[in-house]
């Protein structure tokens, strides 16, 4: 038998339902149909190849909207990928519709460390050994402790939540299948970058764990990091590009012998398209155009939201419109529920519901002055500045925080131009996600405030509030203000 064999893995993650293609300075880029292209160019190319995905294929999309995931379902079994795992998004639409999604797939859903609490069963495979060119490749799913904060409702699952317990799970796995001669083991995980060099450092090198392909901090990388001698890698965001690793396997040690990754841009210059992606993506664009080409406004000028951790022009319009609908003192908005960067000048619908998809109830909580400096003390610290998707909130403009990242202190806290009165009431509105994960979000419990002012629901719906409110005044404007001052 050979001892060195081939593989070509690639990989893709936080795709977010990026299916169409997008124009740039005359060229296109990303897109499901040339990524899919690229991908089977690549299998005809080369010996042995593997596409994997390391979750979050949903949500960002009105095609992923409008058809609550089937729609991104049929396209993932139309590129056919190897192997999948899960990501926090892919619970979005409820565990129930999950499972029916999962029986949707024509491909492999793995993962680890979901399971039911009553009798710890999985809720999906925990793994998967893939047969390819006379070698054994051996992928296990890790999933982010997020994917409980949207099931938060559903009492029966649970989740190993802790990296170590992650890092237990996978042993576990390693140790159980190592005598059957794997070649290759890789971890597709949904943590975020900072958390996968975390689990890399957790592991035991006799586990044999060569790869951690991760996915949900939405990381660029120029190469790979390597922890405890394991290349740890990820590929952004989207369809613009996809990881490639290029590996020869030493099939007697049952290791890699080398390997060379890197980023691949998915553009129409080394890409051909897919023409049945194509038609199956036009027939799912036609229903959402119908629906969702209608103009809601037009902005003064384009508004932008280039980070979730600033203050920004969208994060200011949106949290304006809904104190001032609602009749809130203050609203706080995630910085991740924007999900695009940029909004207008004109405003379609479809542009409005791909910026902000997450439809949900807006909550109205009663706190005093010294609770709502704890709660921006939390939001603003040490761990927020790290990546990984901590928690940063955009705040509606009579509310001011300065804050020393350095020094981790809280400067000021202003409410209209006075300082914060800690035994004052204040009238504050969020996303119902974000008060039933309160604690997580803002450092202490909601009984502390519930029991004396119980919380109320506002509205069921904080993006027709949005729709209605830019619908009825044309040619807004926004500006950052310095609501949220951080002083570095």
């Amino acid at each position: 038998m050979e001892r060195y064999r081939k593989l070509t893995l690639l990989h893709s993650n936080d795709m977010h339902g990026d299916f169409l293609a997008e124009s740039v300075d005359e060229d296109l880029i990303g897109g499901v149909s040339m990524l899919s292209g690229y991908i089977n160019k690549v299998r005809n190319e080369e010996e042995a190849t593997l596409y994997c995905i390391a979750g979050d294929m949903f949500r960002g999309s009105v095609i992923d909207s409008e058809f609550k995931g089937t729609s991104t379902i049929e396209i993932m079994n139309a590129i056919s990928p190897d192997i999948v795992t899960l990501g926090n998004h892919e619970v979005d639409y409820g565990i129930a519709h999950l499972l029916f999604l999962e029986k949707c797939a024509r491909f492999p859903i793995i993962n680890a460390n979901l399971y039911i609490k009553s009798n710890h069963a999985r809720l999906f495979n925990p793994y998967k050994i893939i047969t390819l060119n006379g070698m054994k490749i051996l992928f296990i799913g890790i999933i982010t402790e997020g994917v409980m904060k949207r099931a938060k409702n559903d009492t029966v699952v649970g989740s190993f939540l802790d990296i170590h317990e992650a890092a237990k799970e996978v042993g576990r796995i390693c140790n159980t299948h190592n005598a059957i001669d794997i070649d290759l083991t890789v971890l597709l995980t949904h943590i975020g970058f900072e958390e996968d060099k975390l689990l890399a450092a957790a592991l035991d090198p006799a586990w044999g764990v060569d790869i951690i392909i991760g996915g949900h901090s939405h990381t660029f990388i120029e190469k790979p990091e390597i922890v405890n001698d394991i290349a740890i890698v990820q590929a952004g965001i989207g369809t613009n590009q996809i990881g490639r690793f290029d590996i020869t396997v030493d099939t007697e040690k049952n290791c890699i012998h080398d390997y060379i990754w890197q980023t691949i841009p998915i553009n129409d210059d080394n890409c051909p398209r897919d023409a049945d992606i194509d038609r199956l993506l036009t027939s799912y664009k036609e229903v959402t155009d119908r629906k969702y080409n209608r103009t809601v406004t037009r902005l003064h000028r384009q508004l932008t939201h280039p980070s979730r951790y600033q203050e920004t022009e969208l994060g200011n319009l949106f949290t304006d419109i809904l104190a001032e609908s609602l009749g809130l003192d203050a609203v706080f908005m995630a910085s991740g529920s924007i999900r695009t960067t940029a909004l207008g000048p004109l405003v379609q619908y479809a542009d409005l519901v791909e910026c902000y998809p997450y439809d949900e109830s807006v909550y109205m909580i009663t706190v005093t002055g010294q609770q709502l400096k704890r709660m921006l003390k939390y939001v603003m610290r040490p761990d927020t500045w790290k990546g990984a998707h901590n928690g940063f909130f955009q705040i509606s403009h009579r509310l001011r925080v300065t804050h020393n990242i350095t020094l981790d202190t809280q400067v000021s806290v202003t409410f209209d131009g006075v300082p914060a009165d800690d035994n004052k009431l204040y009238r504050i509105g969020m996303q119902k996600y974000h008060y039933n994960s309160f604690e997580k979000y803002f450092g202490f419990s909601s009984k502390e405030f519930t029991q004396f002012h119980p919380a109320k629901v506002v509205s069921t719906s904080a993006r027709e509030i949005i729709e209605e409110y830019l619908t009825d005044h044309q040619m807004l404007d926004a500006h950052i203000d310095g609501r949220i001052t951080l002083i570095r």
